[in-house]
């Protein structure tokens, strides 16, 4: 308040007694002067309100125009060249106070378990300002300078604290920040589970609801070219809402994409950051796939339909556009930064970069070099990904804020963390704690790439095979789906091949603290599609008809029930195909019954009844589960709860062959007859069943 009535006493004495203007005119310089106090340029522009604008265009409009006509007309350029001078050297005065670009998080909760909130403010030369707040119930804790002049970390205690607006004092300048009330209490967020059925899509490649979005001026150079597999084909998140009923009528219960957090990389060598995991704003999403609003529309819709929404998150690295990269705030902000130097602000490796191994051995490996170590914690992705340093606790606080933000103000579901065992371990197990505190019923998954599931049992939480507990909930299955891609070519017979390698896996369940909070797949966005180049739909009724009756969360990719198949020998993008029907060129729309071909109606008939059959199945997501070794090439899993049985029958050999029923007794019991899940027919259970070659058969008693 004091430093207005200065400036409107300096204004009114330069206007009045120095230049002998109109009273009106002094009158309402001194009131724009008050009223544009309060709105303040300082302010970002994504933070003003609409009362902010008006000002700013009254300023522009009216009082710029006559200050022109004062002067210059009525009174003179010479007599008033004093006048003109101070005016321009307020002005520049103005012009040189303190700016912010931004604040991130960009507005925060109240009622939190954990009351200590960080604020990274972005604003050229920021770093020496001074920071105080008046708010009732927040407390400003400590003040963070880092090595760039142009952030500033304030660390807020958050005890008290109302939901309001804020006001934040940086260097004297008045900066509006929102408190929220959150919308449920963290004990009420449910994560997914295995009762679920995860369909994971690229949103870029499943469906287009704007074109108007395709081409975006605003953001670095770069094609929407559906030609080109490598390049952004223009699928959005409008697309999604647009097929939720699609999704419900398949069956699944809840959607995972790939990232949409904006990557606003330029185009280089061909190739395009379409797929996500390159972030350049932790709090945006991509405006290609369409807003944050626009993002928290389609989960509501979501859960209407009775889907969950399961977010896609990076804390390994960023993309390179991102600002830390071109400013680092702090030498440590990143692994191994010194290549940047004579980048020359592109990500073109020189003899100073250094490259991960992509070996992820060795942070479980007791004899690892310090060499491996390195290479696999602090090397990185590729040059355009840099290696974020999660050590830093500034950073990993920073990480920790993010998850829950998105949670708070989307109010996801669960979350994806994607190249796990990459950052540190010790980092991402306090950021699995702090989670876990806050949404003790929530649930993360973590990409553990290595096909031996002694590695990824000892990701899990609460693991005896490891000295740290890393509090991830669930690890995903590589080995499940390593061994069902081998056993797709294969015939089942008594040297360990074929379904045999699905049992010699699964009989290492008992290195999982909890086998039934791992999230099994045959194919997803990194590898080849199941099928392959092929289409033996056999084969893919027996991965599903395991994968989705087994004890996992099973996790299915996009296009499987339509029997998309490509493999990635020529590149990533060959497996990532635009769904057919999801933009508005395409000769046919595979999302109706119409527009698909006999044989993908066929599956998608086929997997929507067992998907149907699965949800609220307690056989499947609360019973015990018996294998048997493959007995004359033929697999058997059972599964009981509360006297109910369902009996998973896979014939893993190209013959007509027949089940020996007395064989499995245990299981069977004094049941004569059951029901076969599929076709809703009768099944005897009294004699041996026939099985024709590669048959999958679900029979419920």
């Amino acid at each position: 308040m004091p430093s207005i009535i200065l400036m409107s006493v300096t204004w009114w004495l330069v206007f009045y007694n120095l230049c002998h203007m109109p009273k009106a005119f002094c009158l309402a310089t001194v009131a724009f002067v008050i009223l544009s106090a309060f709105s303040k340029a300082i302010v970002p522009a994504e933070m003003k309100r609409p009362k902010d604008i008006l000002i700013s265009a009254i300023w522009a409009l009216v009082w710029f125009p006559w200050l022109c006509y004062e002067l210059l007309l009525r009174h003179g350029v010479l007599r008033n060249a004093m006048a003109i001078s101070v005016f321009c050297c307020m002005v520049l005065s103005t012009n040189a106070a303190v700016k912010i670009d931004r604040i991130e998080p960009t507005d925060w909760y109240v009622g939190m378990k954990n009351t200590s909130l960080q604020l990274m403010i972005y604003g050229k030369d920021v770093r020496n300002a001074n920071v105080t707040t008046d708010y009732s119930g927040v407390a400003i804790d400590s003040v963070v300078r880092l090595d760039s002049p142009n952030y500033l970390l304030v660390y807020l205690n958050m005890a008290e604290a109302k939901a309001g607006e804020m006001v934040l004092k940086i260097d004297g300048k008045r900066v509006r920040y929102q408190l929220k009330h959150r919308e449920k209490r963290g004990e009420e967020r449910i994560g997914f589970t295995c009762a679920d059925v995860l369909y994971q899509l690229m949103p870029d490649r499943f469906a287009s609801g704007m074109v108007e979005n395709d081409q975006l001026i605003t953001m670095n150079p770069y094609q929407c070219d559906r030609s080109n597999p490598n390049l952004r084909h223009g699928g959005d998140l409008e697309g999604i809402r647009q097929h939720l009923d699609y999704f419900n009528e398949l069956g699944v219960t809840a959607l995972w994409f790939t990232p949409v957090l904006e990557n606003n990389s330029p185009d280089r060598d061909g190739s395009s950051t379409y797929h996500g995991y390159a972030p350049t704003n932790y709090y945006r999403i991509d405006p290609r796939f369409g807003s944050n609003e626009d993002y928290r529309m389609l989960t509501d819709e979501a859960h209407k339909h009775g889907l969950k929404m399961v977010m896609d998150m990076i804390f390994n690295h960023c993309g390179f556009e991102h600002p830390w990269v071109a400013d680092m705030p702090s030498c440590d902000w990143f692994n191994c930064p010194e290549w940047l130097t004579d980048a020359n602000g592109e990500p073109t490796a020189n003899e100073k970069y250094q490259q991960t191994s992509y070996q992820l051995t060795p942070v479980r490996d007791p004899y690892a070099s310090k060499i491996d170590l390195h290479e696999t914690l602090e090397s990185w992705f590729v040059p355009s990904m840099p290696d974020l340093n999660q050590h830093n606790p500034h950073v990993l606080r920073y990480l920790i804020q993010n998850s829950m933000w998105w949670i708070e103000t989307i109010g996801i579901d669960g979350i994806r963390m994607d190249t796990y065992p990459y950052a540190f371990g010790d980092a991402m197990s306090e950021w699995m704690q702090a989670i876990n505190e806050e949404y003790p019923n929530y649930n993360v998954v973590g990409e553990t790439w290595v096909t031996e599931p002694a590695y990824t049992a000892s990701w899990q939480k609460d693991n005896w095979l490891t000295k740290e507990n890393s509090h991830l909930p669930t690890v995903m299955d590589f080995a499940f789906y390593d061994r069902m891609v081998q056993a797709a070519g294969e015939n089942t017979n008594d040297y360990g091949k074929g379904l045999n390698r699905i049992y010699n896996s699964l009989v290492y369940d008992y290195l999982y603290p909890n086998p039934s909070s791992v999230l099994a797949f045959i194919e997803n966005h990194d590898t080849d599609r199941y099928l392959g180049n092929g289409t033996d739909t056999l084969a893919l009724k027996q991965a599903l008809a395991l994968l989705l009756t087994i004890n996992r969360i099973p996790q299915l990719y996009y296009g499987v029930e339509i029997l998309l198949n490509g493999t990635k020998a020529q590149g990533d993008g060959n497996v990532r195909q635009d769904f057919p029907g999801g933009f508005w060129d395409d000769s046919r729309d595979a999302f109706t019954a119409e527009g698909r071909t006999d044989a993908e109606n066929s599956m998608f008939r086929w997997l929507s009844r067992l998907l149907h059959w699965r949800q609220g199945n307690e056989i499947i997501s609360k019973g015990t589960m018996t294998q048997f070794i493959p007995y004359r090439g033929i697999y058997v899993v059972a599964r009981q709860y509360r006297g109910r049985t369902v009996l998973i029958i896979l014939n893993g050999t190209p013959d007509v062959t027949t089940l020996p029923v007395s064989r499995y007794k245990e299981v069977i019991g004094h049941h004569r007859q059951g029901r076969n899940v599929i076709c809703g027919c009768a099944v005897d259970l009294s004699r041996e069943i026939e099985l024709q070659p590669r048959e999958s058969l679900i029979i419920e008693y």
